[in-house]
């Protein structure tokens, strides 16, 4: 029996915190490294990492740049839901079944479609802004004394997926990774609370904790170019490399060291 393929998804049900970002720089990461990988978009509606892929593939020097792509499939929901969950499942076996690895992307929003992607996940990617608003998708804090009420509906759906995959007979647990996202580089009272409030979160919900990627708008410039931070050695035109930019591959190498797929 061949080996199936490490599945990471990326997931918040909150829109806004670069969930595509970081899944389009997870996958080209990987490919650099060597890897063959494959992509899932289930958040085919907003299509984010679809149109930067399809940004990436349109590139007149693509080949003269030697841009790496995966292989990519986009699942968009219709109003046959039990139609697509046969089809998510048909494109995940035939992904799994051909690459090292599968990366993917879901929806900021509680959808059936997104629930069976996480049912999937051997480490699970929740990149989530470095704020107490944001914090509200992993659990209820009460006010005053800043204290947690109860997990929230997300962490609840994660814990659901996981026993989902108990249910199929998967043995392996899934690895859940919080992203901190768009840090800022001030040691504001927000940042020490949301140190605090995550710690005991991770304890009680069950996933580990580590720096995300900085607010650094090179995420974002290159989208329309189809390129990531990682292309930029390759001295492109219209892109000067910095030491902002080399901050910033530091931060996804720890991103991806953290997932340990060579553990």
């Amino acid at each position: 029996m061949s080996k199936r393929a490490h599945v990471i998804v990326v997931g918040n049900e909150k829109g806004g915190t670069g969930k595509s970002t970081v899944s389009m720089h997870l996958i080209i990461s990987l490919l650099e490294q060597g890897r063959s990988v494959g992509s899932i978009d289930i958040d085919a509606r907003q299509a984010t990492l679809s149109r930067y892929i399809a940004n990436r593939e349109a590139r007149k020097d693509r080949e003269e740049l030697a841009l790496a792509l995966p292989e990519h499939v986009a699942v968009p929901p219709t109003p046959d839901r039990e139609a697509d969950e046969a089809r998510l499942q048909e494109v995940f076996d035939h992904l799994a079944a051909r690459h090292d690895v599968v990366v993917i992307d879901t929806p900021g929003s509680d959808h059936y479609l997104s629930r069976l992607g996480h049912s999937f996940a051997d480490t699970l990617v929740t990149p989530l802004n470095d704020s107490l608003i944001d914090l509200d998708v992993l659990a209820l804090v009460e006010p005053g004394t800043m204290k947690i009420r109860r997990p929230s509906q997300y962490s609840e759906m994660v814990w659901e997926t996981k026993k989902i995959r108990a249910m199929r007979g998967e043995r392996k647990v899934v690895d859940w990774i919080v992203l901190r996202n768009r840090l800022s580089n001030l040691d504001a009272r927000n940042k020490r609370d949301m140190e605090k409030l995550l710690a005991e979160l991770a304890k009680r919900v069950g996933f580990r904790v580590i720096p995300g990627l900085g607010e650094r708008v090179i995420y974002r410039s290159m989208f329309l170019e189809g390129l990531t931070l990682l292309d930029l050695r390759r001295k492109i035109l219209g892109f000067d490399f910095s030491m902002s930019h080399v901050a910033a591959r530091q931060e996804l190498r720890g991103l991806v060291d953290a997932i340990g797929l060579d553990r």
